[in-house]
């Protein structure tokens, strides 16, 4: 079978610009599509879509090796500490696979803290609130990381905690928080930590024999360049074992869905087989770049290349420069009245780039993904495309309104 690109790519005359700027490697997992830049769904390998083209029985016994090998991936991504741990897939986003942790491994009768500073530490509080777990929040704000020495204080203060949530990359800010000192704090005083690494698992370490936790959730269509479609946690076995009978959930028991997994190799309800599929491709792949360490490095070349070209057109991070992640970098709008994000983002995705809206509560800002099936030539792109937009918006630089520094300055003094 073959495919049409240009019949792809009909009336989106800007994009064949772009594409004709680019290697023909990179040319041709896209198909003419527009880059996503934003923390996932993101740009994925034509490798990786042309994997969906088949259908699978969700009880054949070829489908049942391709669960066992992602999960035996999955495992070898956290070094050589995987033998205490096991993977555990959950079908629906990676929302679900968060609410699964947490119902399953935080019991009615404990209580947890979890560290926020953004809208994905908030939604973790939200959904134990709505399992009726008892939890307090650590809130720093939108520019600050929860630093271990608050976690230990905090901790000492209650002994009634039992489970410290953090988030490892919060995306909503972009900034990266520091999950081994956190791990430390939380050890030291004999808690357990769950870590969101949605969006951050794949292309920064979480070792096992280094950092301490009892249980990690991530995506499929994150960092490993997957699609959408399931989420999974690795835990302790020793925590997954202790945890029957915990979740409030018949869909969402994460022990149950293990114990049935080991036990017939099956996912207790239909999988998401295409998805599956697409995203074993993606862990080959992951394997083939060079692991966790290749493709944290290719992403910390496309932060760098965006951050020091959006800074030359005059626009400023929301983070300074210790705190930004590999992941999704925040900028804020810039202080001209002609700038308007809704038309900045129409002419970015005219020229071939979907960027991303922001999260903040307070300032306005949008947010530039650097995750998916992108290097540094086409993060120049970016900027490229960013300056034509500003010319065409009128718009002769973009700095931020002196406010919106000032208001950074105060919170971070």
């Amino acid at each position: 079978m073959s495919i049409d690109c240009a019949l792809i790519a009909q009336n989106q005359p800007c994009w064949s610009v772009v594409m004709k700027a680019i290697s023909p490697e990179i040319q041709r997992p896209h198909l003419g599509e527009p880059f996503l830049l934003t923390p996932g769904p993101l740009t994925t390998s034509y490798q990786v879509k042309a994997q969906m083209l088949r259908d699978w029985g969700s009880w054949d016994d070829d489908f049942r090796a391709m669960t066992q090998e992602m999960r035996d991936r999955l495992l070898a991504l956290i070094g050589d500490g995987a033998e205490a741990f096991d993977c555990v897939p959950m079908q629906g986003s990676g929302s679900f696979s968060v609410e699964a942790m947490l119902g399953t491994f935080i019991p009615t009768s404990g209580k947890a803290l979890v560290l926020a500073n953004g809208a994905y530490g908030q939604r973790s509080a939200q959904t134990l609130q709505y399992l009726n777990r008892d939890h307090i929040i650590l809130d720093k704000g939108d520019y600050l990381p929860p630093r271990g020495e608050m976690v230990a204080q905090i901790l000492a203060q209650d002994p009634a905690i039992t489970h410290v949530v953090a988030i490892h990359c919060e995306t909503s800010s972009g900034i990266l928080n520091p999950i081994e000192e956190i791990s430390q704090a939380t050890y030291a005083a004999g808690r357990a930590l769950l870590i969101d690494s949605m969006s951050a698992f794949g292309a920064l370490p979480l070792d096992a024999n280094q950092i301490r936790y009892e249980a990690l959730v991530s995506s499929a269509n994150k960092c490993i360049e997957g699609v959408p479609g399931f989420g999974f946690v690795i835990a302790c076995k020793s925590a997954l074992e202790a945890s029957k009978g915990n979740s409030h959930s018949l869909c969402l028991d994460l022990h149950a869905q293990w114990a049935h997994m080991n036990k017939t190799g099956q996912w207790r309800y239909t999988p998401p087989t295409h998805v599956v599929a697409a995203f074993l491709e993606a862990l080959r792949a992951h394997e083939a770049e060079g692991g966790v360490a290749a493709r944290g490095a290719r992403y910390r070349q496309n932060r760098d290349v965006i951050v020091e070209g959006m800074r030359s057109l005059g626009f400023e991070t929301l983070l300074k420069d210790r705190w930004l992640s590999p992941i999704i970098v925040t900028f804020f709008c810039p202080a001209d009245p002609k700038f308007k994000f809704e038309q900045f983002y129409t002419l970015m995705k005219k020229k071939g780039f979907i960027i991303y809206p922001g999260k903040l509560t307070k300032l306005d800002s949008f947010r530039v993904g650097c995750i998916g099936q992108m290097d540094a030539h086409i993060m120049r792109q970016v900027v490229n495309a960013a300056q034509e937009a500003l010319n065409e918006m009128d718009v002769t630089d973009g700095a931020p309104p002196v406010a919106a520094l000032e208001e950074r300055k105060r919170l971070l003094a």
